[in-house]
């Protein structure tokens, strides 16, 4: 990965951090369809046209603000799909899709070709923030992902194997799934769906019935039907909004390496621990939260903000959803004995 910079005009950045301060569009009535004398007992070929006409009035509305990515650099690398934000030029895909790439070339649903710079990835989320050289464009509005309930409709759009435009259709099947990411940490909050996607989807949109843009694909299982993946629209206009303010995705880090060990016996009831592993400190960063703290290499780490820690993920959970508090009572094992450090996270 490479680190692309930050460079946008103070208009760019306003029209960004509207769409970002906007917050998610607010969840419509979901009531059931009612035929035309008011009752809910819509006949088979009345529910199928009500479907019908709903998948129509998504695709008409978000498919121009679909786009095809691809490598310009010569003819090796991979494409995908990506989706813009705002009418002068700004879009969303995978950062596995845009890899190591500064520039990409995107096809519009017109069939236009134009160059792409990426402005920001962060493969902790496999979201990256691109922009088109080109302005009035069409786009797609962020909705709410917290307002999403299982077994709702929804629309998947991109470029599947290079077939510009492609349409799918499926349904909330799970929420709040967690996956691996490329730099091996876990995202949160996975919506799973049974819109069919093919490579080539991902970084396309996820959408609602109402048109909103709930989810970023990003995965599929191979050798599995139905099985499809999106990072919720809600954790994108989060990502948008931190390469916007910093030029990347800022997370608290305690500044270790560490890995994963059993607990002897001897300690866990000698200290009356309710973990049977911990977190073995292996390296402390000079100058960083833990230094700070007092953590030395050795340490072995069983609990973080009252919450215990059995596996690296669980670090890396209390970390990504500490919110505002900076201050964090690590709990360390040194020597036979318990200790609890106050941990400052700032800068």
């Amino acid at each position: 990965m490479i680190e692309h910079q930050l460079r946008i005009s103070a208009a760019d950045k306003e029209s960004l951090f509207k769409l970002v301060q906007s917050g998610p569009v607010p969840p419509e009535d979901h009531a059931g369809p009612r035929n035309e004398r008011g009752r809910d007992d819509l006949s088979d070929s009345e529910l199928l046209d009500a479907y019908s006409q709903a998948v129509i009035r998504v695709v008409e509305a978000v498919s121009p603000a679909v786009i095809g990515l691809a490598v310009s650099e010569g003819d090796r690398g991979g494409s995908g799909s990506g989706f813009l934000v705002t009418s002068d030029g700004f879009g969303l895909t995978n950062s596995h899709v845009v890899g190591s790439h500064a520039r990409l070339m995107a096809t519009t649903a017109d069939g236009d070709r134009l160059d792409v710079r990426v402005i920001g990835d962060d493969p902790a989320t496999d979201l990256a923030l691109i922009r088109l050289a080109a302005s009035d464009l069409p786009f797609a509005p962020l909705g709410n992902s917290d307002a999403l309930r299982v077994g709702q409709l929804l629309v998947a759009m991109g470029s599947p194997l290079g077939f510009q435009s492609t349409v799918s259709t499926g349904i909330v099947s799970a929420l709040n799934r967690t996956m691996r990411g490329e730099e091996g940490r876990l995202i949160e909050n996975i919506i799973q769906h049974s819109a069919p996607l093919n490579p080539g989807n991902s970084g396309g949109p996820l959408v609602d019935s109402r048109g909103r843009v709930v989810g970023v694909n990003t995965a599929i299982i191979a050798m599995a039907q139905g099985l499809g993946f999106a990072v919720p629209a809600n954790t994108a206009r989060w990502v948008i909004g931190e390469l916007l303010s910093h030029g990347r995705v800022r997370r608290l880090h305690l500044g270790i390496m560490a890995t994963l060990v059993p607990l002897p016996r001897r300690l866990m009831i000698g200290l009356d621990l309710l973990n049977d592993r911990a977190i073995e400190v292996v390296t402390v960063e000079p100058g960083g939260s833990a230094a700070r703290a007092g953590v030395k290499p050795g340490d072995l780490i069983v609990a973080l903000g009252g919450r215990l820690l059995n596996n690296i993920d669980d670090l890396h959970r209390v970390l990504s959803g500490n919110g505002s508090d900076r201050h964090l009572a690590l709990s360390v094992v040194r020597a036979g004995q318990q200790l609890e450090l106050d941990v400052d996270l700032g800068p």
